[in-house]
């Protein structure tokens, strides 16, 4: 699976463009803004849309789903806790197929209700559950500390540490990193009580 990483909008959002290399088939991660620069990597490409596929449903993630799911005919995937227009709900687990490649939902809320990650090939697409070096805030609707305490510890802490970490916004030292490098060096990753957390967040 190739990962195509495109810093959009003025937000530093990452739009990710995920190619399935034996067949072409490909999936829209995230788009919001410079759609005609995701256009240009689809056509350069010779890529075939299948699906876009949002972490969660705030507008810096979504804008752009109506426009590109128009000029690719690809299907809309989000979770089933968004309450935005979609083609197809996502729950806990469920496989994402395109090509020979797939990807496993994880759903990871705290951010948002309906946050998931996407686990596959060695990789993590984050949203914004977890970026290189911080988490995501937990101060708008829909968020919680405690939501996303247990998305951190309970799901992310435990997968592979080798896996290679794509978060929604390009806030860290390093546009990438892996869930190791992580464990080691991002402040919200170290071991602390629940309390200690919702505390450390502000709630």
């Amino acid at each position: 699976m190739k990962v195509h990483q495109i810093e959009v909008g003025n937000m530093q959002n990452f739009t990710y463009i995920l190619e399935d290399e034996d067949t072409g088939e490909a999936i829209i991660l995230d788009p919001s803004w410079n759609l005609d620069e995701i256009q240009k990597v689809i056509t350069r490409h010779d890529l075939k849309v299948k699906y876009i596929v949002n972490t969660h449903h705030h507008f810096d993630h979504t804008l752009g789903n109506e426009a590109m799911a128009k000029e690719t005919e690809a299907k809309i995937l989000q979770h089933e806790a968004s309450t935005l227009k979609h083609d197809i709900t996502l729950v806990d687990e469920q496989k994402i197929k395109f090509g020979n490649s797939q990807l496993t939902v994880f759903h990871t809320p705290g951010h948002s209700k309906d946050s998931i990650c996407l686990v596959g090939d060695g990789k993590i697409f984050t949203g914004d559950t977890l970026f290189v070096g911080n988490c995501g805030r937990v101060d708008l609707p829909g968020g919680s500390a405690q939501e996303l305490y247990h998305s951190l510890f309970d799901i992310l802490y435990k997968m592979d540490e080798s896996l290679v970490l794509y978060s929604g916004h390009n806030y860290g030292s390093t546009p990438i990193s892996t869930l190791a490098n992580e464990k080691k060096s991002n402040f919200v990753l170290q071991k602390r009580s629940e309390q200690e957390f919702v505390e450390l967040m502000g709630q």
